[in-house]
């Protein structure tokens, strides 16, 4: 499962399965919402999370794979693509502090 301190995320990743629609739209949707910290916000494929990932967003489904994928990042699922309120908290402590924690299960 994992945990980090929200302001110690340095790089966050959205990953997805094959597509590029929902996930690259929620990747921008972020980036913008963190734009003034010095947070890189990527999108990647769930086979291809890059090893310094600090954090991995991705559909409840793919968390499995993104944890067996990035096993030094912790890896939160979601279930919707706008306004789902994982996600808000990911952001959240990044902006304001916290801790991010990760999910358990697909």
């Amino acid at each position: 499962m994992g945990s980090i301190e929200g302001r110690s995320v340095r790089k966050l990743v959205v990953a997805c399965d094959a597509g590029m629609g929902s996930s690259v739209m929620l990747a921008g949707q972020i980036r913008r919402e963190l734009r003034k910290l010095p947070v890189t916000v990527e999108h990647h494929p769930v086979a291809a999370i890059p090893a310094d990932a600090d954090v991995v967003l991705c559909q409840a489904g793919l968390a499995d794979r993104a944890r067996a994928g990035a096993p030094g990042s912790v890896v939160v699922g979601f279930r919707l693509f706008l306004g789902d309120p994982a996600v808000a908290r990911v952001v959240a402590a990044v902006k304001e502090g916290g801790m991010v924690v990760g999910t358990t299960g697909g």
